[in-house]
């Protein structure tokens, strides 16, 4: 009697295993939105489960058809068999999305490294074409100053003329800093960074530009403030350079912590996928866009212009830190 009944132990607990094995499969099928090889794995739980309640059986003397063990293995092995074809399937999709993740990444980075060259571009070229002429201007005239025979008048205007030369310098050094970062987006935010933004360029532009924002005094972290300032324009500029337009109308709002940026223009329109990596700088904003870890999804066909939609998830600071930025 010893001997059944250590049997009926080892086969019941291997039957509970079962069942467990059925429950934490079922919950893998859910998570996995139904997948196959889970599906069949339950499937063969349950054959091998109804396989041991038999051996069970058979141990306490019952009598079992032969042919139901041999029907009940072979729909084990056909569940396995298929099971494993499909966690074949699974590892080389799983490797793919691996490799296009990698490659995303790549163009990611990509994105970023011509960004950066593009802005220091941009510095350069303003420093040696805007500053670089002015300073040379007016070394030229301090060398005047030590030239021999000069009449006080004729220093006077020397000196005018030197100060005036500074005066541009000065300037022209407020220019590229506002460009860099402009003072008002420090000081009062991002809405009133692009307010003023969208006024300078409607005043050189015949595009009309219309702005509206939920945005009053709020603030945020400084790099959400500076990326979403740079998408902004980077958006604008797109669309005075490339598309035509004659029309701009951008939005942006706050709620429950996201910050929308809805943006949208008349113009030509293009292939949105065909030039998300090689032009029109969307590739700088989606990548700026991933690094708060937003979302940006853009429409447009030719000749119907563009629309783009920006989210990202933020937290307001308080106004006791304003002052800190």
């Amino acid at each position: 009697m010893g001997t059944p009944l250590a049997l009926n132990i080892v086969v019941a607990i291997a039957l509970l295993l079962q069942m467990v094995a059925i429950i934490y499969a079922i919950r893998l099928v859910k998570r996995t939105k139904y997948n196959a090889i889970w599906i069949l794995c339950i499937i063969g739980f349950v054959l091998i489960a109804i396989e041991r309640y038999f051996e069970i059986l058979s141990v306490n003397g019952e009598q079992v058809q032969h042919y139901i063990s041999i029907a009940l293995g072979i729909g084990v092995s056909v569940c396995v068999s298929f099971a494993v074809l499909f966690a074949h399937r699974l590892v080389s999709y799983l490797e793919r999305v691996d490799r296009q993740r990698a490659l995303f990444n790549r163009r990611i980075m990509s994105a970023v490294l011509r960004a950066e060259e593009h802005s220091r571009l941009n510095f350069s070229k303003e420093l040696h074409d805007g500053l670089g002429p002015l300073l040379s201007s007016a070394k030229m005239s301090l060398s005047a100053l030590s030239r021999e025979g000069l009449t006080e008048e004729q220093r006077d205007s020397i000196v005018s003329n030197t100060t005036y030369v500074l005066e541009e310098a000065l300037r022209s050094v407020r220019e590229i800093s506002n460009n860099l970062s402009p003072q008002v987006l420090l000081d009062f935010g991002v809405a009133q960074a692009v307010r003023n933004f969208v006024s300078r360029l409607s005043a050189l532009n015949d595009v009309a530009i219309h702005f509206n924002t939920t945005l009053s005094t709020e603030r945020f972290n400084g790099d959400v403030e500076v990326i979403i300032y740079r998408v902004i324009c980077e958006l604008i500029n797109n669309s005075l350079k490339h598309s035509g337009c004659t029309s701009i109308s951008l939005t942006l709002d706050y709620d429950q912590s996201v910050i929308t940026l809805r943006y949208a223009d008349n113009g030509r329109g293009f292939d949105p996928q065909a030039m998300l990596y090689c032009g029109m700088g969307l590739s700088n904003i989606s990548s700026r866009v991933s690094s708060l870890g937003g979302n940006f999804t853009i429409d447009s066909k030719r000749g119907e212009g563009m629309n783009a939609i920006i989210t990202v998830q933020v937290n307001s600071l308080p106004d006791d830190k304003d002052s800190t930025r």
